[in-house]
Parts: structure tokens; sequence; C-alpha cells
């Protein structure tokens, strides 16, 4: 198992008051090594690629989207802009996403924004008894249930490819 650091970052210090005032086990784990992108979280963790939930700020009308998405999916923007029947989906920019997430590319958790943003959650996710999605930074991660996911960030469910 990968050694674990002592030093917690602002932002991820953010993510475990969020899922403790949501009423959820604070589960983050902070590693040494970096974990920004699915493949390398599953393999610190152990786990499939496919049960990493991707946190990805897009930007609709220049307002942000997060959809939690499958480490394994690729998502389909044009299908979810029809499903959501919204205008164009863009993949955000870094400077937007820290801006509405407080957390870099590559470490956004679902919550611990400094506002609410509208959240849209890939259904294949359900298959996973345990998620992991990262932290609020690029060296931590926390898991969670499928249902507590949808439950802590009011979610929409739907089928993202």
């Amino acid at each position: 198992m990968p050694k674990v650091t002592e030093k917690i970052p602002e932002p991820v210090l953010s993510v475990k008051a969020a899922l403790t005032a949501l009423g959820v086990a604070d589960t983050v784990r902070i590693f040494d090594e970096e974990v920004p992108t699915a493949a390398a979280a599953a393999s610190v963790l152990g786990c499939e690629v496919a049960a990493i939930t991707n946190s990805l700020i897009f930007e609709v009308d220049g307002e942000p989207l997060l959809i939690l998405a499958s480490g394994a999916a690729k998502v389909d923007t044009a299908h979810v802009a029809r499903r959501l029947e919204t205008g164009q989906i863009r993949r955000a920019k870094p400077e937007f996403v820290l801006a509405h997430t407080g957390q870099e590319v590559g470490g956004v958790a679902p919550v611990g924004h400094p506002a609410k943003i509208r959240t849209i959650l890939d259904n294949s996710l359900r298959v996973h008894y345990e998620l992991w999605a990262g932290a609020g930074d690029h060296h931590s991660m926390f898991s969670i249930t499928y249902e507590d996911l949808r439950r802590i960030t009011d979610a929409e469910e739907l089928d993202v490819r």
C-alpha cells in the first residue's frame, strides 16, 4: 500500500469538511505519488479504472457543469447537451475550473467547491460497490458508494456516452 503523507492542502481540507457536513464518512486518503488520471488512481488503489469517478468541469453558456464520469468512459458532450436541452458543452479551461471549484484540473472533487455546481452522474458507475473520486488535489482520493455520491452532489443521473 502506498505511503500516506501528513500535510493536508487547503482544497483537500475543504473536501474533508464537505464530506462530513454532508453526512458521509471522511474516507480521504492522501498519497505521496500523484493520482491525476483514472489510470494512475486505479493503479495506486488496486481497483478497476471504471470504478474511478472523474470529476470533469465543462462550460455551458458561461456556467460550470460538473460531470462525474467513469474513468473508463469518454463523455459524449453532444449527447449530454441534447439530453439536458442546453447549449454546446465545452471542456472548461484550467482557470475556469480553478475559479469555480477552488481545485486544479486533475484533482477536482465532486464536493468542496465555493458554490453549488450543477452535477451530472454517469449512471454506468452504478454497477460498482465502491467508487473512488478525487479529493481536491493530485495526491488524494476518497471512496464512496454510488447512492451516497448521488445524494451529496444532488446529481442528475444520465448516460453520458
